[in-house]
């Protein structure tokens, strides 16, 4: 069936092809078939409110340690670095964990992904500080700080991803 047809005309679920264990495991509160239309009702609104209180909290987290560790204007911002890094390794571990062991817990992911570890993070504070540090004659720290950030935020998640799923075989055999 060609895909540019209107949703009206795709066929019912029940017909939709199956996924296969060949595909790998997908997050329970992703919807893979094409052509559906969006879930509406009760569903969206818990996703909503996971994504929302976990964006709260994460949220506040960061506002605390921001708080704390304070940055001078003009230094490398060491503090949002280490935000950054930090949830960007946490992010490892749960999409590891949610996939592989906590595959049907359904708002989970929005919870804990979405929301606390993407209102933690901030790589809109990260640009601001780059900026901040260009206009402040401040060009070495800017691009130190341009490049440390997501090179480390990449090593985090993937170095975590790689542990825990090896931690995660290691205890099933």
């Amino acid at each position: 069936m060609p895909e540019h047809q209107p949703p009206e005309h795709q066929p019912p679920e029940h017909q939709l092809p199956e996924r296969t264990a060949a595909s790998g495991p997908v997050d329970s509160d992703i919807d893979l078939h094409q052509g559906r239309p969006n879930r509406r009702g009760g569903e969206d609104i818990a996703v909503l409110a996971a994504i929302a209180a976990g964006g709260a909290a994460g949220a506040a987290a960061r506002y605390l340690i921001a708080e704390a560790w304070p940055t001078p204007v003009g230094t490398f911002p060491v503090s949002t670095l280490a935000i950054n890094v930090l949830g960007c390794a946490l992010i490892g571990v749960l999409m590891v964990l949610i996939t592989d062991v906590w595959s049907r817990q359904r708002l989970l992911r929005p919870f804990l992904g979405t929301g606390v570890l993407g209102g933690f993070t901030t790589f809109s504070t990260y640009t601001v500080d780059i900026q901040r540090l260009v206009t402040g004659a401040h060009p070495g720290p800017a691009l130190l700080y341009l490049a440390l950030t997501p090179i480390g935020a990449l090593l985090a998640v993937w170095m975590t991803a790689t542990t825990t799923r090896r931690l995660v075989n290691w205890r099933i055999e």
